[in-house]
């Protein structure tokens, strides 16, 4: 029996009393975290913003088996926020549209949630109609006519169904049913519970044919921006949920056959919730010594080719830059590269890279680090 089949679907229940410390300091991590950023200037909540956003979209993909190109992704944000980044990388349909889901949902948090708002949300998900070579049902909640609504892993023929979702024709009820709910202020339920019972209960319910996981964590960011009161995202779950992905199957696939005591759940979000504000100090580090990196070499007379070499470094550039992927990302010839990078080695501002390989990596020297 799953739980939507329970007699006391959806009356949730959990024990207040067994989350209360890990609820508390939730909260506690939330207001440190948010003040913390507050006493920086604009230009650094900025960067880390942008930085956590890019993470957060990224991951969220992953979780789900999509790779995006966060180059593209960290762009798409840029130019929707108004940042000046330097080049702007070109971003397809599918990164713009995962992104206007994402800000949406944690810009525009104190607006209803409604079926027309999903479908929109759907919709950017969907761009071309298409999930791989699946054609999606798009903008609409899901019909079954290929059959009930599963999710299953395994080879074909040995395939094992870890959940199905309610049925198609009792989904517009069961959808109304929890809009009502996430947009009521008077439900008695702690705000950030509420964030995990939101999660929780859309991708339960499923309504779509894809992006259910994609939408319903961005539903939960949505209800976590409404217990902070800012649109200002500093940490990101999706990113958290994703290093503890295997997990976080094994916790819904319990609790989605179990009873509608889901204080496990509940618990299990608000510990992922906390690891998430901690992992934030590592984007808050990366982001001052970005600041301090060019405090230190304002003085500096480099070209608008190094400037953006150097952004990418200090962003964390993935895999090992060289001179022809320097060359290549500056648009620029091998030889010019080549001067780029001797330049930056005479003024102490790059150095040759510990990796091995048959070419040469090199990576930026922050203040601090070992010859």
């Amino acid at each position: 029996m799953y739980i939507w089949e329970q007699q006391q679907w959806p009356n949730w229940q959990f024990d207040l009393t067994r989350l209360t410390g890990m609820l508390s300091e939730a909260r506690h991590r939330q207001g440190r975290l948010i003040g913390r950023m507050e006493t920086l200037g604009f230009s650094l909540q900025d960067e880390a913003e942008l930085s956590t956003l890019t993470l957060d979209v990224v991951k969220n993909s992953e979780i789900e088996g999509e790779n995006l190109n966060a180059e593209q992704v960290r762009s798409s944000l840029a130019r929707r926020l108004g940042l000046d980044i330097g080049a702007i990388a070109p971003a397809d349909r599918h990164v713009d549209g995962v992104v206007e889901m994402m800000l949406d949902a944690t810009r525009n948090y104190t607006q209803p949630l409604s079926a027309d708002r999903l479908f929109a949300w759907h919709g950017a998900l969907f761009p071309t109609g298409r999930s791989g070579l699946a054609t999606v049902r798009v903008a609409a909640w899901r019909d079954d006519a290929a059959g009930p609504m599963q999710v299953v892993s395994g080879a074909f023929g040995h395939e094992r169904v870890h959940y199905q979702a309610p049925p198609a024709a009792c989904l517009g009820q069961e959808m109304d049913r929890f809009l009502c709910w996430f947009n009521a202020t008077d439900t008695g339920i702690e705000p950030v519970l509420k964030a995990g019972l939101a999660h929780l209960w859309f991708v339960t319910l499923h309504p779509f044919d894809d992006g259910n996981g994609r939408i319903a964590r961005a539903i939960g960011d949505m209800a976590l921006a409404r217990s902070e009161g800012t649109s200002r995202r500093f940490y990101s779950l999706s990113a958290q949920i994703q290093y503890n992905r295997s997990e976080y199957y094994q916790v819904l696939e319990r609790t989605q056959k179990g009873s509608m005591d889901v204080t496990p759940w509940l618990d299990w979000f608000l510990e992922n919730l906390c690891q998430a504000m901690d992992r934030a100090e590592e984007t808050l580090a990366l982001v001052l010594a970005k600041a301090r990196f060019w405090e230190q070499n304002k003085a500096r007379s480099l070209n608008q080719r190094q400037i953006m070499m150097l952004n990418r470094l200090l962003d964390g550039f993935d895999g090992k830059l060289t001179s022809s992927k320097w060359a290549k990302l500056a648009k620029c010839s091998q030889d010019t590269a080549l001067r780029d990078i001797t330049a930056l080695l005479e003024f102490g501002i790059l150095r040759k890279s510990d990796a091995g390989g048959r070419s040469t990596g090199y990576e930026v020297k922050l203040e601090g680090t070992p010859e």
